[in-house]
């Protein structure tokens, strides 16, 4: 019962310091958020970070390997629609969720850094070829079309316009950019039947999302 205990006391511990983590990366960024104003925000001492994490870039990667799990549990759809559904549901969250923007910005600024890794950006590929694999296995895609090379793609569009929809709008226009490049990108890879039932609407995301489900 002990062993228990203080295995759940550190499963909470590096949840805090994640959450902290991730709120103080995503208001100040890498440069400016001290490993000082992470633990003051966890309300945790250095020897609790250090059991858990060797250095500020260590958390900083955990952070941004934690946005998947912001998007993906959510998601109920299959093949090129539930690769559609990732996109809109990951612009929604990023409206709310401290843990994914912060992820979305440690992206971005790894390069100005000099912390070159792309392994954030390797992850969502993956986790898209994925379910574009399971369309193309469907039949839902066009012959030819490589689908780690789209999913690349894709990631690559998603970047550079949430970067754009950040100046322009504060974000606020993220969805649409995103339902606009779908609508440019789906007719070029997907079968003329699939584009016609692709629902862009994301109106059951947002529900689904809402209730945990």
């Amino acid at each position: 019962m002990r062993e228990e205990l203080k295995q759940e006391r550190a499963v909470q511990t590096r949840a805090a310091l994640l959450m902290a983590a991730a709120e103080a990366f995503d208001e100040s960024g890498y440069a400016g958020a001290s490993v000082a104003k992470i633990l003051e925000r966890a309300g945790l001492t250095p020897g609790a970070m250090y059991f858990h994490f060797k250095n500020k870039e260590a958390l900083a990667t955990a952070v941004a390997a934690s946005q998947q799990q912001t998007v993906v549990p959510h998601l109920e759809s299959e093949g090129i629609q539930r690769a559609v559904d990732t996109t809109l549901l990951w612009a929604r969250q990023l409206r709310t969720d401290s843990v994914l923007r912060a992820g979305v910005r440690l992206g971005v600024e790894r390069d100005a850094l000099e912390l070159h890794d792309a392994t954030t950006f390797d992850a969502w590929t993956e986790i898209l070829a994925g379910f574009l694999r399971t369309g193309a296995e469907r039949g839902e895609l066009q012959a030819g079309v490589d689908v780690h090379e789209l999913a690349e793609y894709i990631v690559s569009c998603c970047t550079g316009i949430q970067i754009y929809s950040e100046a322009a709008t504060r974000r606020a226009d993220l969805t649409e950019r995103l339902v606009r490049m779908w609508q440019m990108v789906l007719p070029g890879v997907a079968v003329p039947a699939v584009v016609a039932r692709i629902d862009l609407s994301g109106a059951r995301l947002y529900a689904a999302a809402a209730t945990g489900s």
